[in-house]
């Protein structure tokens, strides 16, 4: 009866310790990005704007190319997919929550507040069902790339920054095509927006994701090192 609960807990502590520590770090990103895409911020000094959200989402992505390139890309992809688990769990305790009323004394005193809440965590069926949309098609599009462009050898760090930033610039720019179609198209000419979110998009997966992926793969390896001495 041991047996079962013996072989677990080996592969349970096999696992290394940075793709234990990316994991749960995968899991925060995918609930964090819906929150912060509620706030467009300005890319200074141009005046191209973006959701705050693509900040978690770049985070997704350099993890999932981290676990690609250390671990291989059958389990980064696996982890897209499972990325789905906590989206859906965060989407359905928002629903309970915005579904239950509110305690008189916050209605009475702290009315600004629960208005406020209840602006930010209340998304159109349509948002909804875009965003999980973008973010299976761009992440699996991201680590298809990345790895289709490590070749059979292992790389040189500029070859693994260069890759980061090929696979990302790609899937971003997809990412934002499928999501402002989806959410947006027919309430309002969407052009104008999904050129700047796809330029946004790209300069930012150009300029951050090559030198994130570098430190997190540097990371992950101090971790695994840690974890065996």
């Amino acid at each position: 009866m041991t047996q079962p609960a013996d072989t677990s807990r080996a592969a349970a502590a096999a696992m290394p310790r940075g793709l234990f520590v990316y994991l749960l770090f995968y899991g925060g990103m995918t609930v964090l990005a819906g929150v912060l895409a509620f706030k467009q911020v300005q890319l200074w000094p141009t005046e191209l704007a973006v959701e705050s959200g693509i900040f978690a989402f770049l985070l997704l992505v350099v993890i999932s190319s981290t676990i690609a390139q250390l671990y291989g890309e059958k389990l980064a992809s696996r982890l897209v997919w499972w990325g789905f688990l906590p989206l859906a769990v965060s989407a359905t305790l928002i629903w309970v929550v915005l579904s239950l009323p509110a305690s008189p004394e916050m209605v009475e005193f702290r009315g600004t507040d629960l208005a406020a809440f209840e602006t930010v965590l209340s998304q159109t069926p349509r948002i909804m069902m875009a965003g999980p949309a973008a973010y299976i098609v761009s992440l699996l599009l991201n680590v298809w790339i990345f790895s289709r462009l490590r070749g059979e050898g292992e790389g040189n760090t500029l070859g693994l920054m260069a890759r980061g930033a090929i696979a990302s610039a790609l899937s971003q720019a997809i990412d934002s095509v499928i999501f402002v179609t989806l959410a947006f198209y027919g309430e309002f000419d969407i052009t104008n927006l999904m050129i700047g979110q796809v330029i946004a998009k790209v300069v930012l997966s150009i300029v951050l994701v090559p030198f994130l992926i570098v430190g997190g793969v540097a990371l992950a390896k101090r971790l695994d090192r840690t974890a065996a001495a």
